[in-house]
Formats: C-alpha cells, sequence, structure tokens
C-alpha cells in the first residue's frame, strides 16, 4: 500500500501501519508531522500521523528503534484526496480503450494526479497486504493501462479543486458484487448466505489463480489455432454439412438451444449469387457479431476478426471469390462467459455491391465440438467475499476521500436482490473503514443491447432501480449513463462522460459545491382523466431534450398492467403524458428497458433518470 510517489489523504489523521522487530519502538515522520508507536509481539504496528493540509512533495521515513541503519524512506509523497475506484469491466476499461484514446493519452501531463492499481488476486481468508501493484505518477506512459472512469474522474477533481488526486483502483471485469463484500457482512442476509456457505467446500490448493491462467493460455491458442486443419477443411464448398443443426441467424449462444457451452461454433449457409454480383468485389457485412470469430467465403479465410480487431465486421470479397450461383459462407466463432453468435438486427447482415443487397438472415446450420474442448475455467474470482479478502481488506485503513464504483452487469439477472446486496457492500466497506458515511458514488448502468418497439420487462432496468433505491443511504450518489451507452458493446467507449458525472457529484456531496450534478428525477405524479403529470426534480435551470425532439421513452398503463408508449409534453418543470390506447392511466415508466429510447435532460445536459411508478412483481424477483 505504501510506497514513493503515493497520495496521503488530507485534512484527517493519516493512518501508517506495517512489520518490524516484535516488540520494537517505530517512529514515523512526514513533512513536519511525526508520531511513534511499539510494535506487538508479532512485530504488527499502527499509527496515525497529525492532519495534513494538501501539499508536497514529502518525503516519510519511518525508523525502527532509533536505529538509522534501519531508516526506510519513501519520497515524492503528495498531500491530497484519495478515491477507491472498484468494480467490473466497465470500471477496469483502460484509457487506450476509451473514445479518443491517442489524444487523451498525448495529453495526459498531470504529475499530482497517482494511481496504484491492485493486481488481481482473490484468497479465501482476508489479507494483510495486496499481491502487487505500486504507486505511478499520471503521464503518458503511464496512463494508458489505467481506468477510464478513475482518470476522467481524478482529472476534472485535480482541476476544479487544485489538489493533488490518488486513486487505488481495486477492479476486475465480470465480477458480481458478492465477490467485493466481507463474509461476515454476507453472512447476515439470508440473500446471501448460502452462497458464501458454499466457499467452505473450497480448497486452498483448487484455488489456484495460476490454473485458471494457464487454461485461458491454451483456450487463446484454441481460438487463434482451429485444431486438425479446421480452418482448410469446414470452411470447404463441398464440406458435407447434411447433419448439420438449423439455426435462425441473427443469433447468439442460448438462441441456439444448447445451454451452456464453452468451445468453438462453425456455422455455415449457401447462397445464390446472381450475375449482376459475380465476378466482382461485393462487401459481406456479419452486423454484430459476439466475441471472436472468423469468415470464410468459398473456402478462403476472409478474415481472423480478435476482440473487434474490425469494428465495423464489414468485409470485401475478392472478384475470384464471388462466384455466379452457389457461394458458401461458413464463420468460425467462439462461444465464451454464455454469449458468442451474430447479434440482431437482422438488416445488418448483408451481401452488397453497393447496389443490390441479399440478406443473410434466415436459416444457418451449425455444428459444435468439431475442434478440441475449452478446459473448463474455474472462475473462483465470481465466488463470494473472495475479491473482497484479496483486493479490498488489504487496503483497510488507508486514508480516503470516498468510493466511486462502477457494478452491475454481472448481477442483472438477479436485480431485485441486488436491492438488499448493494447497501450491504457499502455499509460493509464504510463500517470496515471508521472513517464515517464517505462518499460513495456509483454509476448506474449505461443503456445496452437492442432497442425493442414496445414496452417490456427488463433485466437491466430492475437493476438500475435497485441501484437508484441505494440512494436512499446517506452520502451516495449516482451518475446516469443512460445516454451514453452502445447497443452492441458493452464496454461503451465514453468514459470521459462517465468520469465527468462522477465528479459531478463528488463536488456537490464531498466538495460541497451548489450545482447541478444529476439529471431530472421524478419526485410526484398526478392522474387526471387519461393524463399523468409527472414533476421533477433536478430540473436545473429547465427541462428539454437531448435531441431537440418531442419527449420519448414514456409509457403508461391501466389496471391491465399492459404498457403503452405514451405522448409528452414538457410544461415548466413537468412532463404531462397521455396514451389513446389507455383511457385511466394508474402507472407510468420512464426509460424502462435495456437499451430505452429516451431523450429527457436537464438544460444542463444530463439525463432524466429511469423510473418505474409501479410496484407490480418484475422479472428478477423470484
Amino acid at each position: 500500500m505504501f510506497g514513493n510517489d503515493m497520495v496521503l489523504q488530507r485534512d484527517i489523521p493519516i493512518p501508517v501501519w506495517g512489520n518490524a522487530k516484535p516488540n520494537a519502538t517505530v517512529m514515523v515522520k512526514l513533512a513536519n508531522v511525526q508520531s511513534a508507536t511499539r510494535a506487538n509481539k508479532e512485530g504488527k504496528w499502527f499509527l496515525k500521523l497529525p492532519k495534513l493540509k494538501a501539499g508536497g512533495p514529502y518525503t516519510l521515513s519511518i525508523v525502527e528503534n532509533g536505529e538509522q541503519q534501519s531508516k526506510l524512506e519513501l519520497s515524492n509523497i503528495l498531500i491530497g484526496d484519495v478515491w477507491l475506484a472498484s468494480g467490473q469491466s466497465n470500471m477496469e476499461m483502460q484509457v487506450q480503450q476509451s473514445k479518443d484514446a491517442k489524444t487523451e493519452i498525448a495529453n495526459a501531463n498531470y504529475p499530482n494526479i497517482r494511481l496504484l492499481m491492485v493486481e488481481h488476486d482473490k484468497k479465501l481468508s482476508p489479507q494483510t497486504d495486496i499481491h502487487a501493484g505500486n504507486w505511478k505518477v499520471c503521464d503518458t506512459n503511464n496512463v494508458k493501462d489505467w481506468s477510464a472512469v478513475a482518470y476522467f474522474f481524478a482529472r476534472k477533481i485535480h482541476r476544479d479543486q487544485n489538489v493533488p488526486v490518488g486513486i487505488i483502483q481495486s477492479t476486475w471485469g465480470g465480477t458480481p458484487v458478492e465477490a467485493w463484500t466481507s463474509r461476515k457482512m454476507l453472512l447476515s442476509s439470508p440473500v446471501t448466505k448460502e452462497r458464501t456457505l458454499g466457499n467452505d467446500t473450497l480448497r486452498v490448493d483448487q484455488f489456484d489463480y495460476a490454473t485458471d491462467s494457464l487454461n485461458w493460455v491454451h483456450i487463446w491458442n484454441l481460438v487463434y489455432n482451429p485444431q486438425n486443419n479446421a480452418d482448410k477443411i469446414i470452411p470447404a464448398r463441398d464440406y458435407n454439412d447434411a447433419d448439420w443443426t438449423t439455426v435462425e441467424m441473427p443469433g447468439v449462444l442460448k438462441d441456439f438451444g444448447i445451454g451452456s457451452y464453452d468451445g468453438m461454433i462453425w456455422l455455415r449457409k449457401k447462397i445464390i449469387l446472381p450475375e449482376s454480383l459475380s465476378r466482382k468485389e461485393v462487401v459481406i457485412n456479419l452486423g454484430h457479431p459476439e466475441m471472436n470469430y472468423s469468415l470464410y467465403f468459398n473456402g478462403e479465410e476472409i478474415c481472423k476478426n480478435i476482440w473487434n480487431s474490425n469494428a465495423t465486421h464489414s468485409f470485401t470479397i475478392p472478384a475470384r471469390l464471388a462466384q455466379q450461383g452457389e457461394n458458401t459462407i461458413a464463420v468460425r466463432v467462439a462461444m465464451l462467459w454464455g454469449g458468442g453468435g451474430l447479434n440482431p438486427p437482422s438488416e445488418d447482415l448483408y451481401i452488397t455491391d453497393g447496389v443490390s443487397k441479399i440478406s443473410l438472415a434466415g436459416k444457418w446450420v451449425y455444428k459444435k465440438d468439431l475442434e478440441t474442448a475449452f478446459p473448463k475455467i474455474l472462475n473462483y474470482q465470481y465466488r463470494p467475499t473472495v475479491l473482497f479478502n484479496a483486493m479490498i481488506h488489504p487496503l483497510i485503513p488507508y486514508g480516503i476521500k470516498g468510493f466511486i464504483w462502477y457494478q452491475g452487469e454481472s448481477n442483472a439477472w438477479e436485480a431485485y436482490n441486488y436491492r438488499t446486496m448493494f447497501p450491504m457492500l457499502i455499509n460493509d466497506w464504510r463500517q470496515r473503514w471508521q472513517q464515517g458515511n464517505v462518499p460513495f458514488l456509483f454509476v448506474q448502468l449505461a443503456n445496452f443491447m437492442k432497442t425493442k418497439s414496445l414496452p417490456s420487462e427488463s433485466e437491466w432496468a430492475e437493476l438500475r432501480e435497485a441501484q437508484s433505491m441505494t440512494l436512499s443511504l446517506s452520502n451516495t450518489a449516482m451518475a446516469s449513463a443512460i445516454d451514453v451507452g452502445e447497443s452492441n458493446d458493452i464496454h461503451p467507449k465514453n468514459k470521459q462522460e462517465v468520469g465527468r458525472r462522477l465528479a459531478l457529484e463528488a463536488e456537490k456531496i464531498a466538495y460541497k459545491q451548489n450545482i447541478v450534478s444529476t439529471g431530472p428525477v421524478i419526485k410526484s405524479t398526478r392522474i387526471t382523466g387519461n393524463t399523468i403529470t409527472i414533476d421533477f426534480g433536478n430540473a436545473g435551470t429547465g427541462l428539454t431534450t437531448k435531441d431537440a425532439q418531442p419527449v420519448m421513452g414514456f409509457a403508461i398503463a391501466g389496471d391491465d398492467k399492459k404498457f403503452y408508449w405514451a405522448d409528452a409534453t414538457i410544461k415548466g418543470n413537468s412532463v404531462i403524458v397521455h396514451s389513446k390506447n389507455v383511457l385511466k392511466p394508474i402507472a407510468i415508466r420512464y426509460g424502462w428497458a435495456d437499451n430505452p429510447a429516451c431523450n429527457l435532460t436537464n438544460k444542463e445536459g444530463l439525463p432524466a433518470v429511469p423510473f418505474r411508478t409501479d410496484s407490480w412483481k418484475g422479472i428478477t424477483q423470484k
């Protein structure tokens, strides 16, 4: 936790701890303050230095038993504000993967912003030190690997508050909230008790990060290198696929009817090209593939797409391969993490010469188990409390200003339970840090997946609701990202705006600035005849729409619980809605979908927070 270039929290007694000889006297000095303590019989010691204002650089010196030869010095230390950034992949997503990455990296010269990246680790019991990691100064060489959300958050705080900012990044993609929560807290709730007790069946020798890592290397080798010349044999025009299973494309793993599967699947389709498209270059568009894939046309490899190396998924077929009559398309696609395949919409799956277009949607055939099976990945990082033990517990009680959090995708399937589980994590961390109700800022899930034409139920909408309900805890704030997501990417690239909105919330609740920090939030409703009037708080200088178009995203229902899109009109800080299909409305929803088409904002440009007024049983309430 402690090292050169670190940032220590200003305006609080500064916790410092470590190891020494048993019963040794330890003297710690920083700037013009110092404090002493005695190590216990195991050699562990802890003390707090007096408060300091923002500043530096300083040297921290630690002397054991007054012996100068044992003196440890840590240099280039700043006093400022320290924020712990945690969560899953959208918090872990790097600056080099975000929007305008090259420009952002080139301009990242902020020597008073520092980051400690806690390396991945998982343990069955609480640890006293992190596995690996060290503090780094923000520059063009270091920043590319940092959390994009955390960096853009820190940059705005640093610029606006004119203080050094330290970020402790402790993140792991794909992980659920219970992995980050202590065993004691998880055992306190029936929602999480049983799954937590399941850890008791694990053995330390099974709990092997190295084994999973080696298996991933094996998997990537299988993904990159087709086995037994499969890439030469299976795409061939004359390959016999008569016993393959028919599947409708576009479709993803859940549409195949094969349940959970990790491995390579082959897809084939025969198409007829008219003379007008033969013997000339044509373009094939695969729409929205999920996971790594390779594309073949008449037996020849057209592309090997590894982690979106071609983001458009559009490829040119050489004229010599485009034959009049029957042609064969083959796609080799990895199925991983419960995903894989070709995502809708069907209109984005086609072949064209720029004038005419042939749809590739419809019947394809597929077969699994044609290549070496993937080794089983144990993924123990998903188990309850294991990341808390290894990646959070060692950080306690390092002085902090607050927490920033971006997670929830991995708990969407149990959004109703997230109402309990997320507040448990917040309370758990606050209790253990013993710094009071320090600010806890979090990101509400962004819009993602296909936009649906009719109002429908949604796990992601229910997870967003659970996040909103967590605002009942004191000193919490939520940054909505409902307008900065991407339909075909669970990792939207505009992390600048996410970081900015988190920083706005920090400036409101942590730095006590009188600013508009969030978008419109439902305050009350009134039903008059066939109309509902919704009054909004946080309207700022007024309500408007993001795109200057009529208000979208509202749906209303009567006592039959069937929702219809509603016409909506802004009037002051209210929105008036009605639908010709609902004569006696009793419930209203806004932005209630995986990827809602909604555009209400305040004039400060912050989006209205999705909501519903009904309490009807959702799809995640078991």
